[in-house]
């Protein structure tokens, strides 16, 4: 097995020569970037298996990279922010980035990101018979994992595939409440904190996305203090 490619777009030179030898004792192939310019050209050239970009960057930030390269690229992109804005996390994941870690990074966790990142590469082919098993169908909304497809009221939804899992994670569990801990375990592999808003952001991407945008939502509940609640008979 090939190591994993990973490019690191990153300004600051005292964190981006840290993380590429942290990177590269973890056995990943590691190139890094340091301005914005070259950066989508560069990305697109490599076609990594993972991009860790810095939010604010000189010429280009990584925003308008993520968006330019986003269709052409088919890895994951994992957002370096120090902003604690949810508007940043909420922008970054609507351009197509798959996670999010703020600074100061922690290494180990930001590793952990990174390989659930990897873990969740498309799957090659499969058979028939578990393509059946992998259909989930609500009224207006079906789910296919296989494809990693969503419609709804007869159209195909635009959805990044970390929005899909989640999606997936509550519809998998129909009326029962999931709390923020087990959705941030599948999804990031790391527990919950009490702070972090990222499967806040993703359930706010999803409500607009599949028109619940009801005061409050129908179909994905937030209970309060408790978690979210996929309710399968208002779709």
């Amino acid at each position: 097995m090939t190591n994993p490619k990973l490019v690191i777009v990153e300004d600051d030179p005292i964190l981006r020569e840290m993380l590429q030898e942290y990177f590269e004792s973890q056995s990943f192939e590691v190139v890094t970037i340091s301005d914005g310019a070259s950066a989508c050209e560069q990305i697109l050239s490599i076609q990594p298996d993972i991009v860790l970009l810095d939010l604010m960057l000189p010429e280009v930030d990584g925003l308008t990279i993520c968006r330019q390269v986003r269709s052409k690229f088919n890895g994951k992109i994992l957002i370096l922010t120090a902003s604690d804005d949810d508007f940043d996390h909420v922008a970054a994941l609507e351009t197509g980035a798959d996670d999010f870690i703020s600074k100061p990074v922690r290494q180990r966790v930001l590793l952990a990101r990174v390989r659930m990142l990897l873990r969740r590469a498309p799957e090659s082919s499969i058979s028939s018979e578990v393509s059946s098993r992998n259909e989930l169908v609500f009224g207006k909304l079906s789910l296919n994992r296989t494809t990693k497809g969503c419609r709804h009221a007869g159209h195909d939804v635009s959805i990044a595939e970390s929005e899909f899992e989640l999606l997936w994670l509550l519809a998998s569990s129909p009326e029962q409440v999931l709390s923020r801990n087990f959705l941030t375990q599948e999804l990031r592999g790391v527990d919950y904190d009490g702070i972090d808003r990222f499967i806040d952001n993703k359930i706010v991407i999803l409500r607009k996305k599949l028109n619940d945008i009801t005061v409050p939502p129908k179909k994905i509940i937030t209970v309060r203090g408790k978690g979210y609640l996929f309710v399968p008979e208002r779709w």
